[in-house]
């Protein structure tokens, strides 16, 4: 029987259980409540349990007709928290065809539907409806990733931050424990919120001075009319972000001000671990019995080590919302959450993966930190391994033997990324010959140099050297596993002739790519802002880009070269 004074409640009859008369949180959330540290929502409600409020929340409410699910626990003391989930909404909606998805992995039995486009917008536009005087604060990745002027691929457009279309009145950026927070206590102690670190807000223009000194953007209508102002905007963004001590952000639009507030320092390992140690059930909650959540089977019995990517690759967003510095857990708390997944039902010994952003940079940070604090690189790879990075894999290996010789795991496998560009011998053995379940998933992304400049990858070279690596390991340790690279068609800098490249390097190799991804433009990415402005931000140099229906099929298709109906 399960207790459902473990979970965090989600009904009046679960507040009831509790003895609660009053919520001091309510979460709204776009995906379905599972109790685990890989789930957002759970992550800050139980962090806000932790800092002694009583949180609610609403998983996937219905959206439509009288708003029951937005009103069933009423009004809550201090906020409501709206998040659209995981993923941005229309990343989780359309294909890069922007064709409907006919399953959405965070819903019971994988159903579509069960979230609005837009999802945090139409959220907060029913509570400000239902509750004008109550505050909202969005967070999670869509929020954090539309915090200022970002290009929409879904309506083809430049969008304001989504402050301005949401109405919220604070957004949290990142991960956002300690943000949420402090959120609590300022409203709670009826305090000043405007000096609470990665938060954003909309201000009256006419009180510009008080929040210098600032990083003045070109406003949201100048980047309207101008995409060099779009894509200087972002540069000043990403630089200012990856940088540990951050100036505050500003951007005009209409009458009113986005301010977006440095950022936290990167979490202690202590903090991390205090993150961890929450009393998370690393079960769905039991409304869902008996129903399949594909999201919860990939992360079941999956273990995050370590936040944040150095990486800076140009198409993703990690860096961006993680940040690029690494907080790592420490081993002790790794094993206490190893011991934990045993004791779950259906248990059978198997880590799925033993990993994080990106599962190598576990513990790698600047060997003189007074050298990081000073720098202002989005990448400590690209377009070489910054002399400085530790790259010690020690740790990492340690915890890989310990986990290893645990009685009750029989098997720990890597199923997150790696960077096969960051790898010494030794680690690249135990990893092939110990924590690989049959194949192993890499990300070149493409064969031509020029195009993985653009992209902040490393030469095709890299890969080549590593794919022999594996080989050798293999018929070494008498294994039969597979290398699945995968490929991104259409990006921008990405010509007919790159991808024939590409096509011919596959068919050289044997490779018959079946899944493959298409250049999908997300909110915030320096890939997505070269789409939209034909322009390298870093350069303001002119990017090919492939854009029509068309030209990006007709780039797709070179991945079939295997395929009659596909060459043309």
């Amino acid at each position: 029987m399960y207790d459902l004074k473990k979970y965090l409640p989600t009904t009046k009859k679960e507040l009831e259980l509790r003895g609660w008369d009053e919520v001091d949180i309510i979460f709204f959330s776009g995906d379905a409540y599972i109790d685990h540290p890989q789930s957002g929502a759970a992550v800050i409600g139980r962090t806000l349990e932790a800092a002694g409020y009583r949180v609610a929340i609403v998983p996937q409410p219905d959206w439509h007709g009288d708003y029951r699910d937005f009103k069933k626990l009423g009004r809550p003391r201090l906020y409501f928290a709206v998040s659209a989930g995981a993923m941005d909404s229309m990343v989780n909606h359309y294909t890069a065809a922007r064709r409907k998805r006919s399953d959405d992995a965070f819903t019971p039995e994988g159903r579509p539907g069960m979230r609005p486009d837009y999802c945090t917008i139409t959220y907060c536009k029913i509570l400000k409806q239902l509750y004008p005087d109550v505050p909202i604060v969005i967070g999670g990745i869509e929020a954090s990733m539309r915090r200022l002027t970002h290009y929409d691929y879904w309506q083809d457009r430049l969008m304001p931050s989504i402050l301005v279309d949401s109405k919220a009145d604070y957004l949290v950026y990142g991960m956002g424990e300690k943000s949420m927070t402090a959120l609590a206590q300022a409203i709670e102690q009826g305090r000043d919120t405007t000096q609470i670190p990665q938060i954003a807000y909309l201000a009256p223009k006419s009180d510009i001075d008080a929040y210098q000194p600032a990083i003045m953007l070109h406003s949201y209508e100048q980047a309207l009319k101008d995409k060099r102002a779009h894509a200087e905007n972002f540069r000043l963004i990403e630089i200012e972000s990856n940088k540990i001590h951050q100036t505050r952000i500003i951007q005009p639009v209409g009458d009113q001000l986005v301010v977006v507030n440095p950022s936290y320092e990167p979490m202690t390992t202590e903090e991390l671990d205090a993150v961890y140690d929450l009393p998370f059930m690393y079960l769905p909650h039991p409304k869902y019995k008996g129903k399949h959540i594909p999201a919860y089977e990939m992360i079941r019995f999956s273990v995050c080590m370590h936040r944040g990517c150095f990486g800076g690759c140009a198409f993703c967003t990690i860096s961006a919302h993680q940040g690029k510095q690494i907080a790592s857990r420490s081993k002790a708390s790794i094993l206490r959450q190893i011991e934990r997944l045993s004791h779950l039902p259906d248990w059978r010994g198997v880590i799925s993966d033993l990993g994080g952003p990106s599962a190598n940079m576990y513990c790698m940070h600047g060997k003189d930190m007074s050298l990081c604090e000073k720098c202002a690189r989005p990448t400590c790879l690209f377009p070489t391994i910054c002399k400085n990075l530790n790259q010690d894999f020690k740790p990492l290996l340690d915890i890989y033997r310990t986990v290893d010789a645990l009685p009750y795991v029989k098997h720990a496998f890597v199923g997150s990324g790696i960077r096969y560009d960051l790898m010494n011998e030794e680690y690249g053995r135990q990893l092939i010959t110990r924590h690989v379940s049959g194949r192993l998933k890499v990300a070149p992304e493409h064969t031509s140099d020029e195009v993985l400049k653009i992209m902040r990858k490393p030469s095709w070279k890299n890969y080549m050297q590593f794919r022999d690596f594996f080989l050798r390991v293999n018929e070494q340790a008498g294994l039969r596993q597979q290398l699945i690279p995968y490929f991104i068609s259409s990006h921008p800098g990405c010509t007919n002739r790159d991808m024939a490249h590409l096509a011919e390097w596959t068919k050289k190799m044997h490779y018959h790519p079946e899944q493959v991804q298409d250049f999908t433009p997300t909110p915030m990415t320096l890939s997505t802002t070269m789409f939209y402005t034909g322009i390298n931000p870093y350069t303001m140099q002119p990017v090919f880009v492939a854009k029509t229906k068309e030209q990006k099929e007709r780039q797709r298709n070179y991945f079939f070269w295997y395929k009659k109906d596909k060459r043309s």
